[in-house]
């Protein structure tokens, strides 16, 4: 039976894109499809075809900080006024497209209060190891404080109270045990793996330029983070000297850094990077131990070198090591002889990559897509009467959600 599905995502490409195999899933299945969100960011990544609802664009400010100071950013920054901005526009959307089931980011909180208003069943999507992991229990009650303050504005009832990072019908974790730990006991979490799927092609890619003899280091440390990565990324400059043509890499950098590379390495200001790894063109990563980059290259049996910069990416880049499948080095101090030593070594020791591929089976035999989807359709079997809802979103919806 045909059910219709909303996304609900933040404008951040790194939330965005395993929705788009979750999509070609559940179309290729034969369900509707819709995603709510800036357009000015979902477009370029979903495609023309992509139904797209606007909620308007929020700039994402830069995250200050580490540790608690950069959570704290986040959520003040971003998340909270985010939820805000865009209360008013989810709420009209869900009007207009009535559908079964939500499929809410847990760092868009707007997304599941609205889902709760129109009591319509939703399912959280945990793209990271953010909120799974609670990388600073100390700040939760704070979290709480803000998420209870969105749940007030939205003039529902205080006796209802959810959280809306975790809904209590699913949570699709995009992650297996090794990378999640024991934080998921009790919760209606589904562990899928990375979801990987074709995406928008990256146009004007320099391929013939790629040593077609050797197989490269990709160097990325996220969409966010260039901000504070330019004393690193001129550091991984001075390790590529060190290591010489020896080693050609893949850099991602923003271009008034790539004087800092040598000949051998090819700087782009941006990467595809799940064509690469499927080419298998990557002999390893030197990431940020964000969870999407860092469980693809896994995927593929790439072994890492992290150097976590905040929320959870110490988490993952923690449990990677501790598996064997790469190693940890310091954002902020390791030298390029450090960084140069790891990359040797993770690209020299064999068990390195066998740990990987170890992992990355584990990742993969989740089954991604395909089984998120299974627990998207059952979660759509549990869709009210449309009559019904039709009488509690009258009653229940308020002229001006969140404030």
């Amino acid at each position: 039976m045909s059910s219709s599905f909303l996304f609900v995502v933040p404008p951040l490409a790194g939330h965005v894109l395993p929705t788009i195999g979750l999509g070609r899933e559940l179309e290729g299945r034969g369900h509707r499809v819709a995603w709510a969100g800036s357009e000015l960011v979902l477009r370029p990544l979903l495609g023309p075809d992509a139904r797209v609802l606007r909620t308007g664009s929020r700039l994402f400010r830069p995250q200050g900080g580490s540790g608690e100071a950069a959570l704290r950013s986040l959520w003040d920054g971003f998340v909270v006024p985010y939820a805000r901005f865009t209360a008013k526009a989810l709420d009209a959307a869900v009007r207009t497209e009535r559908p079964d089931v939500l499929v809410v980011d847990q760092h868009t909180p707007a997304g599941a209060l609205t889902a709760h208003r129109h009591r319509i069943p939703w399912a959280s999507l945990a793209p990271g190891l953010m909120e799974l992991g609670r990388p600073f229990p100390e700040a939760e009650p704070w979290i709480e404080e803000r998420l209870r303050e969105l749940w007030r504005r939205a003039d529902l009832p205080e006796e209802e109270y959810v959280d809306p990072r975790f809904s209590p019908e699913l949570v699709l974790a995009l992650t297996s045990q090794t990378l999640s730990g024991e934080a998921l006991a009790g919760r209606a979490t589904a562990l899928v793996g990375p979801v990987l799927a074709e995406r928008p092609p990256e146009s004007g890619f320099p391929w013939e330029r790629l040593d077609p003899t050797r197989r490269h280091l990709l160097v990325s440390m996220g969409t966010l983070a260039d901000d504070v990565s330019v004393d690193f990324l001129r550091r991984v400059g001075a390790a590529l000297h060190l290591l010489g043509p020896e080693v050609p890499a893949v850099v991602v950098a923003p271009p008034e850094l790539w004087e800092a590379f040598p000949e051998w390495a090819v700087a782009v200001e941006r990467a595809p990077v799940l064509e690469l790894l499927a080419r298998g063109r990557v002999s390893a990563l030197l990431g940020h131990g964000g969870l999407n980059t860092t469980g693809e290259a896994l995927a593929h049996g790439v072994p890492v070198v992290l150097a976590p910069i905040r929320h959870d990416q110490p988490l993952v880049a923690g449990r990677v090591a501790a598996a064997g499948a790469g190693l940890c080095v310091d954002f902020a101090g390791a030298t390029a002889q450090h960084l140069a030593q790891a990359v040797l070594t993770v690209r020299q020791e064999p068990s390195y990559r066998e740990a990987a591929g170890r992992l990355g089976h584990e990742l993969l035999a989740k089954g991604g897509a395909r089984t998120a989807v299974d627990h998207l359709e059952r979660t759509a079997s549990t869709r009210r009467d449309p009559a019904n809802d039709l009488v509690q979103t009258i009653v229940a919806s308020p002229a001006d959600p969140l404030g």
